[in-house]
């Protein structure tokens, strides 16, 4: 599995540990990612997803799930993330019509 968000697609950074001798070792700088279930109010369950404690900060600052994906070009959303939104309109149509 992927050490990747899901929703914005944060993933591993690498880097150096610096001793104070300045020798220089490489790193590995890892996202705080949990795997959580979050309500999608257009479909009515819960969607597991594997995100960053980052992301579930901006979920609950932008609303919900739905609001987030809703309100997010296409372009900064990996590939899970851009499937869930069409299923997500395709619902809101469904309940529309």
């Amino acid at each position: 599995m992927a050490r990747r968000c899901a929703l914005t697609g944060k993933g591993v950074q690498t880097g150096n540990n610096v001793s104070h001798a300045h020798n220089r070792t490489r790193r590995r700088f890892l996202p705080n990612l949990q795997q959580v279930s979050v309500l999608s109010d257009a479909l009515g369950t819960t969607v597991r997803l594997r995100l960053t404690a980052y992301a579930l900060r901006t979920l609950e600052h932008k609303g919900g799930l739905d609001a987030y994906l809703l309100g997010t070009s296409d372009t900064k959303l990996p590939a899970e993330a851009r499937r869930l939104k069409r299923r997500i309109k395709k619902a809101l149509e469904k309940k529309a019509a």
